[in-house]
């Protein structure tokens, strides 16, 4: 009965395993084992590639066949030269007023050089040192080197300083004498920090102002070491701006 029922089905069941006796199956290895992480490589550019596709090209405005397009095209070009130029002019105007400035100031200070108080400052200190330069005239060498004119008008510049230097009590002539300094260093101050015009106020000053250093210079160096570290500062520094002046004089 079993055969034939075998028989008419035409299959056969396969034959399941039993519950205590055959193994399980084993699973393939390259199946369960788990995929190895692939590790990207290392670059040092920190942009992504740039993009393939085709970047599309702009018009120029200037050759567009629209005639609104050509308008805004020259307006723009237009304000933009105006622009340019106006800021030049600006530049250049500012430059001006400031040049302007500086000779107004310069020409104020010698002004302020005109007064009487100053002339008279002036005429003493010179009137002292050419007495001064009578007395001491034999001394001076026909054919002196750079040196001895050095030591020669600081010779001078010292006996001015005495009370047997002048006719002038020295009390009076100290007066005059800080008016100069006082004067000198406020043209001096004027001039390097370009608040006044150099060439103004060097045709007014620069002579007399190197003249002064040469026979001072040693006067100014014993105040300083006496504690007046920043007396007649301004004043070096002008006579040593521009070297060549104040290099021949020395």
């Amino acid at each position: 009965m079993t055969a034939r029922k075998r028989k008419l089905t035409g299959t056969e069941a396969p034959a399941s395993p039993t519950l205590t006796g055959a193994p399980a199956p084993a699973v393939s290895a390259a199946v369960a084992a788990p995929k190895k992480k692939q590790t990207l490589p290392e670059t040092t550019e920190g942009l992504p590639w740039p993009s393939n596709h085709e970047i599309k090209k702009e018009s120029n405005p200037f050759t567009d066949r629209d005639w609104r397009m050509l308008a805004y095209a020259w307006t723009g070009l237009l304000v933009r030269i105006v622009i340019i130029f106006g800021a030049i002019f600006t530049v250049v105007q500012f430059l001006a007023n400031r040049e302007q400035a500086s000779v107004q100031r310069s020409f104020e200070l010698v002004e302020l050089w005109e007064r009487s108080e100053y002339q008279a400052a002036q005429k003493a200190l010179t009137d002292r040192l050419v007495g001064l330069n009578e007395i001491f005239g034999k001394d001076f060498p026909k054919n002196p080197t750079p040196a001895e004119t050095e030591f020669y008008f600081r010779k001078l510049g010292d006996a001015a300083l005495t009370a047997n230097g002048g006719t002038m009590p020295l009390a009076e002539f100290q007066e005059h004498f800080d008016r100069i300094v006082y004067f000198l260093n406020r043209v001096a101050f004027c001039v390097t920090e370009d608040i006044c015009s150099p060439k103004v106020a060097d045709a007014y000053f620069k002579d007399f102002a190197v003249s002064f250093w040469q026979y001072f210079s040693g006067h100014v160096e014993r105040q300083r070491k006496g504690g007046a570290t920043s007396y007649a500062q301004a004043i070096e520094a002008y006579v040593k701006r521009g070297g060549a002046a104040a290099d021949g004089a020395r």
